[in-house]
């Protein structure tokens, strides 16, 4: 069976943040992966993706799979497709259309304005959250009828502060934007600090006016059995050029 974490303040019927257990796919991969960049077989991955649609009782044709680049840009879409919609954000107001984002350590995020009929993803890493795909796939979601008040937001398992070691070349950026993102950071041995950019997307979206937040405070470093880690990968040195690496898909419908 797949490992899903649900958070508390989005129905669990409509939204999962898939682990890495209960799929087809194997060696590095094992086994639910969802990297179409690496190595893993496309028949591998399609079984994956009707798996994790299956929890809405739909086929994995109906999963939206964005070619996330670690960029700020937000798009909307009114029907599925895989691959090829250059992206990190998506939002739909459609039925049976099931939103997906992956990640191995970046934060998956969920937003639902249910009463609205509005829900959005994104991949939220450092850079994509620094530079805005927060806010983007915020204000996508306006454009399309949705209420900052009536927005739930949930983050999934990500790479969390006690492990999300970083240098001054990355931390200059967020003092950059705002000295105050200093918060976000602690200093640790050697030049280093510890970063917990959960908070920080916690902070961007209440800037907005969003208030209704989960965050999952799971950790998928030090979670082998039920994450998969690019950090965690690099460190015990098993990433091959051009080979790829285990990811996790977020998921959210209507």
């Amino acid at each position: 069976m797949p490992t899903i974490y649900n958070a508390q303040n989005i129905p669990a019927a409509k939204h999962a943040f898939f682990g890495r257990t209960g799929g087809y796919s194997k060696g590095i991969f094992n086994s639910l992966n969802f990297n179409f960049k690496g190595t893993d077989s496309p028949q591998n991955l399609a079984k994956n993706l009707d798996i994790a649609a299956a929890y809405y009782g739909l086929p994995g044709k109906k999963i939206v799979r964005l070619n996330q680049v670690h960029s700020s840009k937000a798009v909307y879409v009114d029907r599925p497709s895989q691959y090829v919609i250059e992206a990190d954000g998506v939002v739909t107001d459609k039925p049976n259309i099931i939103l997906g984002i992956t990640t191995a350590d970046c934060i998956p995020v969920l937003f639902a304005d249910y009463k609205n009929g509005v829900i959005g993803a994104a991949h939220a890493g450092w850079r994509g959250a620094l530079n805005g795909i927060i806010e983007n796939t915020v204000r996508k979601m306006l454009e399309y009828g949705a209420d900052t008040k009536y927005i739930a937001v949930a983050t999934g398992p990500c790479l969390q502060k006690q492990n999300f070691y970083v240098r001054d070349d990355m931390r200059d950026q967020f003092l950059a934007q705002c000295p105050e993102n200093s918060i976000f950071f602690t200093s640790v041995d050697n030049g280093q600090y510890l970063c917990d950019l959960e908070q920080y997307v916690c902070h961007r979206l209440n800037l907005l006016g969003i208030n209704n937040i989960s965050l999952s405070g799971i950790d998928t470093y030090s979670n082998e059995k039920n994450y998969f880690s690019y950090r965690r990968f690099c460190h015990l040195n098993l990433i091959k050029e051009g080979g790829g690496f285990g990811i996790e898909l977020s998921t959210i419908c209507l």
